[in-house]
Protein backbone atom coordinates (compact mmCIF):
# COMPACT_ATOMS: atom_id res chain seq x y z
CA UNK A 1 0.00 0.00 0.00
CA UNK A 2 1.61 3.32 -1.31
CA UNK A 3 2.15 5.92 1.74
CA UNK A 4 -0.32 8.90 1.65
CA UNK A 5 1.60 12.27 2.38
CA UNK A 6 -1.81 14.92 3.21
CA UNK A 7 -0.39 18.87 2.44
CA UNK A 8 -3.62 20.92 2.69
CA UNK A 9 -1.23 23.38 2.17
CA UNK A 10 -0.89 22.40 -1.11
CA UNK A 11 -3.25 23.33 -4.61
CA UNK A 12 -3.33 21.78 -7.47
CA UNK A 13 -4.28 23.55 -10.48
CA UNK A 14 -4.99 22.26 -14.04
CA UNK A 15 -6.32 24.83 -17.36
CA UNK A 16 -8.32 22.39 -19.60
CA UNK A 17 -10.54 22.97 -22.67
CA UNK A 18 -11.86 19.39 -24.11
CA UNK A 19 -9.35 17.47 -22.92
CA UNK A 20 -9.78 14.66 -24.77
CA UNK A 21 -9.03 11.05 -24.31
CA UNK A 22 -6.08 11.45 -22.02
CA UNK A 23 -8.07 13.19 -19.62
CA UNK A 24 -9.01 10.14 -17.76
CA UNK A 25 -5.26 9.07 -17.73
CA UNK A 26 -4.28 12.33 -16.63
CA UNK A 27 -7.06 12.18 -13.41
CA UNK A 28 -5.80 8.67 -12.49
CA UNK A 29 -2.22 10.21 -12.49
CA UNK A 30 -3.55 12.89 -10.13
CA UNK A 31 -5.09 10.38 -8.19
CA UNK A 32 -1.92 7.80 -7.50
CA UNK A 33 0.20 10.45 -6.24
CA UNK A 34 1.52 10.06 -2.66
CA UNK A 35 0.58 13.70 -1.99
CA UNK A 36 -2.84 14.97 -1.27
CA UNK A 37 -3.27 18.45 -1.97
CA UNK A 38 -5.91 20.27 0.32
CA UNK A 39 -7.48 21.43 -2.61
CA UNK A 40 -7.75 20.29 -6.25
CA UNK A 41 -8.92 23.40 -8.92
CA UNK A 42 -9.81 22.91 -12.90
CA UNK A 43 -9.79 26.23 -15.32
CA UNK A 44 -12.16 25.20 -17.76
CA UNK A 45 -12.57 27.12 -20.63
CA UNK A 46 -16.58 25.77 -21.62
CA UNK A 47 -15.37 22.21 -22.75
CA UNK A 48 -18.08 20.52 -24.88
CA UNK A 49 -16.52 17.23 -24.11
CA UNK A 50 -16.79 14.60 -21.24
CA UNK A 51 -13.95 16.85 -19.13
CA UNK A 52 -16.11 18.77 -16.66
CA UNK A 53 -18.13 15.55 -15.74
CA UNK A 54 -15.50 13.41 -15.08
CA UNK A 55 -13.32 16.28 -13.03
CA UNK A 56 -16.42 16.61 -10.80
CA UNK A 57 -16.86 13.13 -10.73
CA UNK A 58 -13.06 12.75 -9.12
CA UNK A 59 -13.67 15.37 -6.90
CA UNK A 60 -12.56 18.89 -8.26
CA UNK A 61 -13.64 22.06 -7.95
CA UNK A 62 -13.91 23.31 -11.48
CA UNK A 63 -14.43 27.00 -12.26
CA UNK A 64 -15.82 27.77 -15.82
CA UNK A 65 -14.64 30.22 -17.92
CA UNK A 66 -15.36 31.64 -21.44
CA UNK A 67 -12.19 30.46 -23.93
CA UNK A 68 -12.09 34.38 -25.01
CA UNK A 69 -11.83 35.43 -21.54
CA UNK A 70 -8.68 32.77 -21.38
CA UNK A 71 -5.10 34.34 -20.90
CA UNK A 72 -1.73 32.25 -20.31
CA UNK A 73 -1.09 34.47 -17.48
CA UNK A 74 -4.13 36.02 -16.48
CA UNK A 75 -6.07 32.66 -15.90
CA UNK A 76 -3.10 31.70 -13.83
CA UNK A 77 -3.71 34.73 -11.02
CA UNK A 78 -6.90 34.00 -11.49
CA UNK A 79 -6.58 30.22 -10.36
CA UNK A 80 -3.71 31.46 -7.55
CA UNK A 81 -6.38 34.21 -6.68
CA UNK A 82 -9.40 31.59 -5.85
CA UNK A 83 -6.32 29.21 -4.18
CA UNK A 84 -4.89 32.33 -2.12
CA UNK A 85 -5.35 30.24 1.00
CA UNK A 86 -2.78 28.07 -0.09
CA UNK A 87 1.23 28.23 0.34
CA UNK A 88 2.20 26.27 -2.58
CA UNK A 89 0.74 26.71 -6.12
CA UNK A 90 0.92 23.29 -8.62
CA UNK A 91 0.29 23.93 -12.44
CA UNK A 92 -0.58 20.98 -14.54
CA UNK A 93 -1.80 21.33 -18.26
CA UNK A 94 -4.54 18.72 -19.54
CA UNK A 95 -2.32 16.92 -21.27
CA UNK A 96 0.58 16.34 -18.86
CA UNK A 97 0.20 12.54 -17.90
CA UNK A 98 1.79 11.72 -13.94
CA UNK A 99 3.05 8.18 -14.31
CA UNK A 100 5.06 7.86 -11.36
CA UNK A 101 3.46 7.76 -7.87
CA UNK A 102 5.85 10.31 -6.36
CA UNK A 103 6.62 12.86 -9.11
CA UNK A 104 4.51 15.59 -7.36
CA UNK A 105 6.11 14.29 -3.74
CA UNK A 106 10.17 14.63 -4.75
CA UNK A 107 8.79 17.96 -6.79
CA UNK A 108 7.28 19.91 -3.40
CA UNK A 109 10.49 18.53 -1.77
CA UNK A 110 12.39 20.94 -3.23
CA UNK A 111 10.59 23.98 -1.57
CA UNK A 112 12.41 22.77 1.94
CA UNK A 113 14.95 25.32 1.22
CA UNK A 114 13.13 28.30 1.61
CA UNK A 115 15.26 30.62 -0.74
CA UNK A 116 12.93 28.54 -3.52
CA UNK A 117 10.35 29.75 -5.25
CA UNK A 118 9.46 27.55 -8.30
CA UNK A 119 10.22 24.33 -9.23
CA UNK A 120 9.70 22.76 -12.75
CA UNK A 121 9.18 18.62 -13.64
CA UNK A 122 10.94 16.73 -16.40
CA UNK A 123 9.31 16.23 -19.51
CA UNK A 124 9.63 12.71 -20.79
CA UNK A 125 8.16 12.23 -24.76
CA UNK A 126 5.12 9.82 -25.40
CA UNK A 127 5.86 6.44 -26.50
CA UNK A 128 4.87 7.20 -29.90
CA UNK A 129 6.75 10.41 -30.40
CA UNK A 130 9.26 11.34 -33.15
CA UNK A 131 12.65 11.31 -33.17
CA UNK A 132 12.58 15.08 -33.42
CA UNK A 133 10.58 15.24 -30.22
CA UNK A 134 12.29 12.95 -28.53
CA UNK A 135 15.19 15.16 -29.38
CA UNK A 136 13.40 18.32 -28.41
CA UNK A 137 12.48 16.67 -24.61
CA UNK A 138 16.05 15.15 -23.59
CA UNK A 139 17.63 18.11 -24.89
CA UNK A 140 15.45 20.99 -22.52
CA UNK A 141 14.76 18.42 -20.06
CA UNK A 142 17.80 16.95 -19.06
CA UNK A 143 18.42 13.85 -16.71
CA UNK A 144 20.66 15.71 -14.11
CA UNK A 145 18.55 18.76 -11.81
CA UNK A 146 19.60 22.05 -12.01
CA UNK A 147 19.70 25.18 -9.60
CA UNK A 148 19.11 28.80 -10.79
CA UNK A 149 19.88 32.27 -9.27
CA UNK A 150 20.80 35.59 -10.23
CA UNK A 151 24.57 34.91 -11.31
CA UNK A 152 22.81 32.30 -13.40
CA UNK A 153 20.86 35.18 -15.62
CA UNK A 154 24.22 37.55 -16.04
CA UNK A 155 26.29 34.23 -17.50
CA UNK A 156 23.46 33.02 -19.14
CA UNK A 157 20.84 35.47 -19.79
CA UNK A 158 17.67 34.47 -20.31
CA UNK A 159 18.17 30.90 -21.37
CA UNK A 160 18.46 30.56 -17.19
CA UNK A 161 14.93 31.81 -16.59
CA UNK A 162 13.37 29.03 -18.78
CA UNK A 163 10.56 26.80 -17.06
CA UNK A 164 7.60 25.40 -18.07
CA UNK A 165 3.79 25.92 -16.76
CA UNK A 166 3.23 22.01 -18.21
CA UNK A 167 4.00 21.06 -14.60
CA UNK A 168 5.05 23.65 -12.23
CA UNK A 169 4.98 24.24 -8.17
CA UNK A 170 5.02 27.92 -6.66
CA UNK A 171 5.59 29.24 -3.04
CA UNK A 172 2.76 31.65 -3.53
CA UNK A 173 4.43 34.41 -1.11
CA UNK A 174 7.26 34.22 -4.03
CA UNK A 175 4.82 34.74 -6.85
CA UNK A 176 3.60 37.54 -4.47
CA UNK A 177 6.22 39.17 -4.23
CA UNK A 178 6.95 39.90 -7.85
CA UNK A 179 3.15 40.77 -8.65
CA UNK A 180 2.15 37.21 -9.76
CA UNK A 181 1.64 36.22 -13.39
CA UNK A 182 0.99 38.84 -15.83
CA UNK A 183 -2.38 40.17 -16.94
CA UNK A 184 -2.03 39.32 -20.43
CA UNK A 185 0.51 37.63 -22.33
CA UNK A 186 0.86 35.93 -25.56
CA UNK A 187 2.52 32.72 -24.23
CA UNK A 188 5.51 31.94 -21.98
CA UNK A 189 3.99 33.36 -18.97
CA UNK A 190 6.36 30.73 -17.25
CA UNK A 191 9.83 32.06 -17.86
CA UNK A 192 8.32 35.84 -17.93
CA UNK A 193 7.67 34.62 -14.13
CA UNK A 194 11.14 32.90 -13.38
CA UNK A 195 12.89 35.72 -14.58
CA UNK A 196 11.08 37.84 -12.33
CA UNK A 197 11.57 35.85 -9.14
CA UNK A 198 15.53 35.31 -10.27
CA UNK A 199 15.60 39.33 -10.40
CA UNK A 200 14.84 39.24 -7.01
CA UNK A 201 16.71 37.09 -5.62
CA UNK A 202 14.97 34.21 -5.56
CA UNK A 203 15.66 30.34 -6.67
CA UNK A 204 14.23 28.20 -9.16
CA UNK A 205 14.74 24.40 -9.37
CA UNK A 206 14.10 22.41 -12.76
CA UNK A 207 13.95 18.45 -11.01
CA UNK A 208 14.98 15.51 -12.98
CA UNK A 209 13.02 13.08 -10.70
CA UNK A 210 9.79 14.45 -10.98
CA UNK A 211 8.71 13.11 -14.64
CA UNK A 212 5.62 14.05 -16.33
CA UNK A 213 4.57 12.23 -19.87
CA UNK A 214 4.57 15.35 -22.21
CA UNK A 215 5.16 15.80 -25.88
CA UNK A 216 3.36 17.00 -28.87
CA UNK A 217 3.03 16.43 -32.75
CA UNK A 218 3.26 19.86 -34.64
CA UNK A 219 2.67 20.14 -37.82
CA UNK A 220 5.04 22.89 -39.78
CA UNK A 221 2.07 25.02 -40.15
CA UNK A 222 1.37 24.95 -36.28
CA UNK A 223 5.38 24.84 -35.58
CA UNK A 224 5.56 28.36 -37.40
CA UNK A 225 2.41 29.87 -36.25
CA UNK A 226 3.68 28.76 -32.25
CA UNK A 227 6.91 30.46 -33.00
CA UNK A 228 5.33 33.69 -34.10
CA UNK A 229 3.78 33.92 -30.82
CA UNK A 230 6.68 33.34 -28.66
CA UNK A 231 8.47 36.07 -31.45
CA UNK A 232 5.88 38.56 -30.39
CA UNK A 233 6.63 37.53 -26.43
CA UNK A 234 9.96 38.42 -27.34
CA UNK A 235 9.43 41.83 -28.51
CA UNK A 236 6.16 42.81 -26.37
CA UNK A 237 8.93 42.26 -23.52
CA UNK A 238 11.67 43.41 -24.86
CA UNK A 239 12.97 46.03 -21.87
CA UNK A 240 12.74 42.60 -19.40
CA UNK A 241 15.16 40.67 -21.95
CA UNK A 242 17.37 43.72 -21.98
CA UNK A 243 17.55 44.17 -18.32
CA UNK A 244 18.84 40.81 -18.16
CA UNK A 245 21.47 41.34 -20.78
CA UNK A 246 22.85 38.67 -22.26
CA UNK A 247 21.23 37.28 -25.38
CA UNK A 248 19.47 33.81 -25.19
CA UNK A 249 22.29 31.19 -27.90
CA UNK A 250 20.51 28.34 -26.62
CA UNK A 251 18.95 28.14 -30.04
CA UNK A 252 22.20 27.26 -32.60
CA UNK A 253 23.56 24.62 -29.60
CA UNK A 254 20.01 23.35 -29.85
CA UNK A 255 20.39 22.80 -33.68
CA UNK A 256 23.90 21.43 -33.15
CA UNK A 257 23.04 18.88 -30.77
CA UNK A 258 20.00 17.69 -33.53
CA UNK A 259 22.33 17.33 -35.78
CA UNK A 260 24.50 14.85 -33.92
CA UNK A 261 21.55 13.19 -32.56
CA UNK A 262 19.85 12.26 -35.98
CA UNK A 263 23.11 11.59 -37.39
CA UNK A 264 23.37 9.10 -35.30
CA UNK A 265 19.75 7.56 -35.70
CA UNK A 266 18.46 8.34 -38.99
CA UNK A 267 20.02 10.88 -40.93
CA UNK A 268 16.89 10.83 -43.34
CA UNK A 269 15.34 13.11 -41.30
CA UNK A 270 18.13 15.84 -41.02
CA UNK A 271 15.98 17.76 -44.32
CA UNK A 272 13.10 17.99 -42.51
CA UNK A 273 14.95 19.02 -39.37
CA UNK A 274 16.32 21.92 -41.48
CA UNK A 275 13.07 22.90 -42.62
CA UNK A 276 11.66 22.78 -39.12
CA UNK A 277 14.24 24.89 -38.20
CA UNK A 278 13.65 27.21 -40.91
CA UNK A 279 9.67 27.64 -39.85
CA UNK A 280 10.87 28.47 -36.24
CA UNK A 281 13.08 30.83 -37.18
CA UNK A 282 11.60 32.77 -40.04
CA UNK A 283 7.75 32.62 -37.72
CA UNK A 284 9.61 33.85 -34.68
CA UNK A 285 10.93 36.66 -36.47
CA UNK A 286 8.35 37.50 -38.04
CA UNK A 287 6.84 37.68 -34.62
CA UNK A 288 9.17 39.84 -33.59
CA UNK A 289 7.95 42.38 -36.46
CA UNK A 290 4.82 41.93 -35.56
CA UNK A 291 3.64 45.89 -35.17
CA UNK A 292 4.82 46.18 -38.81
CA UNK A 293 2.50 43.77 -39.87
CA UNK A 294 -1.85 44.28 -40.38
CA UNK A 295 -3.89 43.61 -37.73
CA UNK A 296 -5.72 40.89 -39.85
CA UNK A 297 -2.58 39.45 -40.60
CA UNK A 298 -1.29 39.13 -36.91
CA UNK A 299 -4.53 37.59 -36.00
CA UNK A 300 -4.72 35.16 -38.75
CA UNK A 301 -0.90 33.62 -38.31
CA UNK A 302 -1.15 33.88 -34.24
CA UNK A 303 -2.34 30.49 -32.36
CA UNK A 304 -3.39 32.57 -29.21
CA UNK A 305 -6.43 34.16 -30.81
CA UNK A 306 -8.05 35.37 -27.77
CA UNK A 307 -4.82 37.70 -27.05
CA UNK A 308 -5.76 40.17 -29.42
CA UNK A 309 -8.93 40.93 -28.23
CA UNK A 310 -8.72 41.41 -24.31
CA UNK A 311 -8.91 43.63 -22.07
CA UNK A 312 -8.50 43.04 -18.54
CA UNK A 313 -9.07 39.25 -18.85
CA UNK A 314 -8.62 38.06 -15.41
CA UNK A 315 -11.45 40.66 -13.96
CA UNK A 316 -14.07 39.61 -16.74
CA UNK A 317 -13.27 35.60 -15.98
CA UNK A 318 -13.79 36.77 -12.01
CA UNK A 319 -17.06 38.70 -12.55
CA UNK A 320 -18.72 35.92 -15.42
CA UNK A 321 -16.57 32.92 -14.18
CA UNK A 322 -19.16 30.20 -12.45
CA UNK A 323 -18.71 27.67 -9.89
CA UNK A 324 -19.25 24.06 -10.85
CA UNK A 325 -19.48 21.74 -7.44
CA UNK A 326 -17.06 19.20 -7.22
CA UNK A 327 -19.73 16.65 -5.43
CA UNK A 328 -23.87 15.57 -5.65
CA UNK A 329 -23.82 14.16 -2.88
CA UNK A 330 -23.52 17.00 -0.06
CA UNK A 331 -26.18 16.97 2.37
CA UNK A 332 -28.63 20.27 2.22
CA UNK A 333 -27.12 22.30 4.46
CA UNK A 334 -23.87 21.55 3.55
CA UNK A 335 -24.67 22.64 -0.15
CA UNK A 336 -25.67 25.83 1.32
CA UNK A 337 -22.09 26.69 3.18
CA UNK A 338 -20.20 25.34 -0.05
CA UNK A 339 -22.23 27.47 -1.81
CA UNK A 340 -21.97 30.59 0.27
CA UNK A 341 -18.09 29.98 0.41
CA UNK A 342 -17.61 29.80 -3.38
CA UNK A 343 -19.69 33.65 -3.45
CA UNK A 344 -17.80 34.80 -0.63
CA UNK A 345 -14.48 33.89 -2.58
CA UNK A 346 -15.53 35.19 -5.82
CA UNK A 347 -16.83 38.63 -4.33
CA UNK A 348 -13.16 38.96 -2.54
CA UNK A 349 -11.51 37.74 -6.32
CA UNK A 350 -13.80 40.75 -7.82
CA UNK A 351 -12.24 43.29 -5.27
CA UNK A 352 -8.93 42.08 -5.88
CA UNK A 353 -9.25 42.51 -9.37
CA UNK A 354 -11.02 45.64 -9.48
CA UNK A 355 -8.77 47.02 -7.37
CA UNK A 356 -5.68 45.95 -9.54
CA UNK A 357 -7.26 47.76 -12.58
CA UNK A 358 -8.27 50.87 -10.40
Amino acid sequence: MLKTINRPDVAVIVLTRNAGSLWAEWLQGVAQQTVRAGRYLVMDSCSSDETVRLAVEAGFEVYSLQPEHFNHGGTRQLAADLCSEADYLVFLTQDAILEASDSLEHLLMHFKDPEVAMIYGRHLPQENASLLEKHARSFTYPADSIRRSRADLEQLGFRAAFSSDVYAAYRLQALRSVGGFPEHIIVSEDSYVSARLLMAGWQTVYSANSPVRHSHHYSLRQTFRRYFDIGVFHAVEADLLHSIGKPDKEAWIYVRSLIRYLSERNKWLLPFAALQTLFKLLGFRLGKRYKSLPAWMVRWISLQKAYWQQEQPRQIAAEQGQWILPRTDIPAHKLKEVRTSMRQRKLRLLGKAITSVG
